[in-house]
């Protein structure tokens, strides 16, 4: 079955040009032979093949635990007029905000490597740098590709959503992005 194809369109100024992306190929390679080039081998030593089986069937269901934070307080802000991961957006953002073009990721502190607390585990070091990396070499491109079209893209960390104080921050700084009132949504202009 060939790849789904998905449609981007980005504005550059006056010239509006469309981006065909097939899959996840076209935007970063294929995340198992990047591992394999900084595997000794290009696998793991010394696992038994049921921890295998074990690992290969762990799939990720978004941040849910710090995105519904971070939607419940802006629920609570009275901050509207947001999606949650629209597929029409480069990078599916955790929340979007059409009309202001404001893109914002709630990034793992573990999985996107935060300078602050983010840590490489003791075992099988090699692979978790390697795929933290490569997730904030994607970050990094999405969030240029993003900007150049004209997008604001504010990442939140997850350490930043635990602290009342970290989490009013959050909802202050994307208040200040889409250029609405703490307390209140300003009504779309017709």
């Amino acid at each position: 079955m060939p790849p789904r194809r998905r449609r981007y369109t980005f504005a550059l100024g006056s010239l509006v040009s469309h981006v065909h992306l097939f899959g996840r190929h076209f935007f970063s390679a294929p995340m198992e032979r990047i591992l394999k080039t900084k595997l000794k081998g290009g696998r793991f030593e010394d696992v038994s093949e049921t921890r295998s089986r074990i690992m290969s069937s762990i799939r990720g269901k978004r941040n849910r635990t710090t995105e519904l934070a971070l939607r419940l307080a802006l629920v609570r802000s009275h901050v509207r007029g947001w999606r949650l991961h629209p597929s029409d957006v480069l990078g599916h953002p955790d929340f979007y905000f059409p009309t202001q073009r404001t893109a914002i990721f709630v990034d793992g502190c573990f999985w996107h490597g935060c300078p602050l607390c983010g840590h490489l585990p003791k075992t099988r070091t090699r692979f978790w740098e390697a795929k933290i990396t490569r997730n904030r070499q994607r970050d990094s491109r999405t969030k240029k590709i993003l900007t150049m079209s004209g997008f604001t893209v504010l990442r939140v960390w997850e350490h930043q959503l635990k602290t009342p104080q970290g989490m009013t921050r959050a909802i202050s700084t994307i208040c200040r992005a889409v250029r609405i009132g703490r307390r209140g949504w300003r009504p779309r202009p017709k």
